[in-house]
């Protein structure tokens, strides 16, 4: 799905003017059944699925779980699930764990391009799938500008990969996200103030106090980002 550059330029100025829930609702107007968001069930994460369960009830929820998720990740996924009434559609690799790690040994110990198969197998692979399956057309997720050098420049809405992807809360700071979740009633994440800035796999994420840069606690260091939302290298093998 495509939309020219002017259509493109006129819709960001439309929704750079709006409050985040107000963007939700502009996007389920456009995309209906099309509209899904994404998850990952971390720190802030429920800030995002309230967003979007304030608009409809009806916007799949898209969890991608790699199997190296924290223990407490788990719990908040559960836990945020039986308090705000959904059921995430949850995504995985094709093949489990213990298999990659039979024929590939440890992904994300291999530097680099270890990391980034790592990430095609278990995160953009699934999710892809995912909006495949969903018929997908408006992809939501809960990035902001203020997390990482590459997110800075990020508009609202972008067109990529033949599906429109949709940041609401993209101009937020760290303390208005923060604060939202006590404002509505939210549960913390069990992690949270232990010294995470970001939770992803077990074996990949570090302290804030570990590392020099808060972009270095994510993906072993190798960025911040983690392939769902960053064009992976191209020349990866991806066969299983």
């Amino acid at each position: 799905m495509k939309a020219s550059l002017d259509e493109m330029n006129l819709w960001s100025d439309e929704l750079e003017r709006l409050d985040a829930v107000e963007r939700v609702a502009w996007a389920w107007e456009r995309f209906g059944s099309g509209l899904v968001l994404s998850t990952s069930f971390g720190l802030q994460s429920a800030v995002m699925i309230h967003l979007v369960r304030q608009v409809s009830e009806e916007i799949p929820i898209v969890f991608v779980d790699t199997g190296y998720l924290f223990p407490g990740t788990y719990e908040y996924a559960l836990t945020l699930q039986e308090k705000l009434g959904f059921k995430a559609k949850v995504y995985s690799a094709s093949v489990s764990p213990a298999f990659q790690e039979a024929k590939y040994g440890k992904l994300w110990e291999q530097g680099r391009d270890g990391m980034a198969k790592y990430n095609l197998i278990n995160k953009k692979e699934p999710m892809d799938r995912a909006l495949r399956e969903l018929g997908a057309t408006c992809w939501m997720a809960g990035l902001r500008r203020d997390q990482s050098g590459s997110r800075s420049e990020l508009p609202v809405m972008e067109n990529r990969d033949e599906i429109f992807k949709l940041y609401p809360i993209l101009n937020w700071d760290n303390r208005k996200t923060y604060r939202y979740l006590p404002d509505n009633g939210l549960p913390y994440h069990p992690l949270e103030g232990v010294g995470y800035v970001s939770l992803g796999d077990w074996h990949s994420t570090k302290k804030l106090s570990e590392v020099d840069d808060p972009e270095e606690t994510r993906h072993g260091g190798h960025g911040r980002e983690c392939g769902l939302h960053l064009d992976l290298p191209e020349g990866l093998d991806f066969t299983v």
